[in-house]
């Protein structure tokens, strides 16, 4: 049978049951075009004496692409043809529900240490692609800042973006984090989902869904979704659902990207959060100065020494945080400081808005409020509050929820760009017509003359892109961390009302 080491793999792996074999190869059988096992002898694949999930959908995507059920050498068809595959093994929606909520039982973190195995196990995790990614840590003054270049989205050859934007419009699902994308096979401009399996969590008497990211930055790196179609937005009820699903999940943290476009994230049209296993640079930063509010004398409040403005909340009551949050919120969308180039709104446009992320500390509720502002001048038209342009050929993308906690996100051109500046320092060339290092010349030459010529350049550019990083989260930041900056943060602080 051909697709025995596929379904050994499943079996393995609790996929499937020894049972469901006959059933599941028969299945198979119709997804290749084949009438009988002996129709595809021949081009059984070949594979190691114990193939990972990664070798086992190469080879079985090589069999799909000689019996000509996909081009070759398309990303996005191996893609949409691999989550397909993955679909037939991958237990029913409520088989995975029934699972995640008995196990919830025993306690929430064997619910999702479960969940998060079968999501790597069945697929939908890029597992292999992730590992590609280049992390480091980078030293900064507000502690150690953790890089990543994005390696894991594979790039699209220019014959399949072509293709993509021929595609006829369909608006199903209206979005990549609507619920309806549970099982669709997906087209060439949008993922395939077959094996995305999605368990249902109730914040605040709504219905919203808790599911992982393929494509994870981070460990665990999960998405909590509303099972509305409904846009971002930061308000009273955000603040108390994410302080709910880290009483359910004390062993995650979760966030939510800001509101707003340039300080939001990537997706404003649906509200989500994302949350994880893991402790950003941020949350192990200490309090400068501890804030006292009127009425709230059973919570502890600080201003924290990180390079974006950031107000933590910490007590045993969340609704007592959710209440001081928002009126830090209200007051904040409507606070101007000209003096400091603060704007709440630029005529009806609001410029104003937070970033919220909620973790526990033993029996404590802990909400971070990270204040934002999306205002441009002539001078920084993508944002004041934006990295300014001569970071850009580092960093151009908008800030979200994770850079904010100390994570850089950078884009995959970076590990070709670095390593050919590399080349050229090693090198000694005064002049280059080269775009891939003239775009970074003048940053190299920055600091270039500080280090000795045998220094390690490969560490050294790491160094200095954390160190560009750096100068990203300051440029965000709309209370920098100086005297007069401080003094602006104090100043709106004891601007909210608590009475």
């Amino acid at each position: 049978m051909p697709f025995h080491p596929l379904l050994d793999y499943a079996i393995q792996h609790n996929l499937i049951a020894a049972d469901d074999c006959t059933y599941i190869a028969n299945l198979l059988l119709d997804l290749y075009h084949a009438d009988a096992p002996d129709d595809l002898v021949s081009e059984r694949p070949d594979l190691p004496e114990q193939p990972t999930l990664g070798t086992l959908l190469a080879a079985y995507i090589t069999l799909a692409e000689h019996r000509g059920l996909i081009p070759s050498d398309s990303v996005i068809h191996q893609d949409l043809f691999a989550a397909k595959l993955m679909g037939y093994l991958t237990p029913m929606p409520a088989q995975i529900r029934q699972g995640f909520a008995s196990r919830i039982h025993q306690s929430p973190k064997t619910a999702t240490d479960w969940f998060y195995d079968l999501c790597r196990d069945n697929g939908y995790i890029q597992t292999d692609r992730i590992a590609k990614n280049r992390v480091w840590k980078s030293k900064s003054p507000y502690g150690t800042l953790d890089i990543t270049i994005n390696l894991s989205k594979p790039e699209k050859d220019p014959k399949a973006i072509a293709a993509a934007a021929a595609a006829p419009s369909v608006h199903y699902p209206q979005c990549q984090l609507c619920i309806e994308n549970e099982g669709y096979a997906g087209r060439l401009n949008h993922p395939a989902r077959q094996n995305l399996r999605i368990v249902p969590v109730t914040l605040q008497d709504e219905h919203w869904f808790f599911q992982y990211s393929p494509y994870a930055y981070y460990n665990e790196h999960c998405i909590v979704l509303n099972s509305e179609h409904v846009p971002m937005k930061i308000d009273r009820l955000c603040f108390a659902q994410l302080l709910e699903f880290v009483g359910k999940f004390p062993h995650y943290f979760v966030g939510s990207n800001a509101d707003l476009p340039v300080v939001g994230g990537s997706i404003l049209s649906h509200a989500h959060f994302q949350g994880g296993g893991y402790e950003f640079p941020m949350a192990k930063a200490e309090c400068l100065e501890s804030v006292t509010f009127q009425g709230f004398a059973d919570l502890t409040c600080g201003i924290v020494h990180w390079p974006m403005s950031v107000l933590r909340v910490r007590g045993s009551d969340p609704e007592r945080i959710t209440e001081l949050a928002n009126r830090i919120l209200t007051a904040w969308r409507s606070y101007s400081d000209p003096k400091r180039e603060l704007y709440a709104h630029t005529g009806d446009t609001p410029h104003h808005t937070i970033t919220p992320i909620a973790r526990m500390r033993g029996s404590e509720y802990e909400l971070d409020l990270v204040l934002r502002d999306n205002h441009t001048t002539p001078e920084h038209p993508l944002g004041l509050y934006h990295p300014h342009a001569e970071l850009h050929h580092i960093k151009k993308e908008n800030i979200g929820l994770i850079e904010v906690m100390g994570l850089a996100v950078l884009p995959a051109r970076l590990k070709e760009e670095l390593e050919c500046v590399r080349q050229w320092i090693v090198a000694g060339t005064p002049d280059t017509e080269d775009e891939r290092i003239t775009k970074h010349a003048a940053w190299v030459h920055e600091w270039l003359p500080d280090y000795p010529a045998d220094s390690d350049w490969a560490a050294i550019l790491e160094q200095e892109v954390g160190n560009v990083f750096t100068k990203v989260l300051e440029h965000c930041g709309v209370y920098k961390l100086t005297e007069d900056g401080l003094a602006g943060f104090r100043q709106f602080l004891a601007a909210v009302p608590t009475t």
